[in-house]
């Protein structure tokens, strides 16, 4: 996700590290922070790959930055990985909102609702934090209060987002 994010923000504006990492930040930090020994060997490997440019500019009040861009090659590996989200990528809440937050990218609608008929798919599945004899646990069945208040947020936001999923499909398709 992390390639992903650094991908989808560099198709946006060339943008140095620093930049980047306040943007990835931004996006998923409170969930699943981004620490410099993860970013920058990720940076250098899609530099290696050919997917990403750097070139040196001047910086606001102090030394050199590098500044990153995305390349042809950068460009079409973050369609690809649009294209075609792994599972975990549509399964996991913070995955998929990173995919979700760079989807306007993929120029087809048709991909784009594909993507979004996945996640709705997965939604539909029933499922819980908790099961009884291989059964999910429904809010109403949880026995604690905390568990019964886990179970009421979750069944509200899957609520929520399988409304906005059939309500963007919808437009998605009208406008194909």
């Amino acid at each position: 996700m992390l390639e992903l994010s650094i991908l989808g923000f560099l198709a946006e504006e060339p943008l140095h590290g620093y930049e980047l990492k306040e943007r990835i930040k931004a996006l998923t930090g409170h969930v699943r922070p981004v620490s410099d020994g993860a970013l920058y060997p990720a940076i250098a490997r899609l530099v290696t790959a050919g997917k990403l440019d750097q070139r040196m500019a001047d910086g606001a009040s102090a030394a050199p930055r590098r500044v990153l861009s995305l390349t042809d090659a950068g460009r079409e590996d973050l369609l690809e990985r649009l294209r075609h989200p792994r599972q975990a990528e549509i399964t996991d809440h913070v995955r998929f909102n990173t995919v979700l937050a760079f989807l306007r990218h993929l120029p087809d609608r048709r991909e784009q609702t594909a993507v979004l008929r996945r996640r709705l798919d997965f939604l539909q599945t029933p499922a819980s934090f908790f099961y009884a004899d291989g059964e999910p646990v429904r809010a109403e069945q949880a026995e604690d209060l905390f568990r019964q208040g886990m179970l009421r947020v979750a069944r509200a936001t899957g609520e929520a987002e399988r409304a906005w999923l059939r309500e963007a499909i919808e437009v998605l398709t009208q406008a194909s």
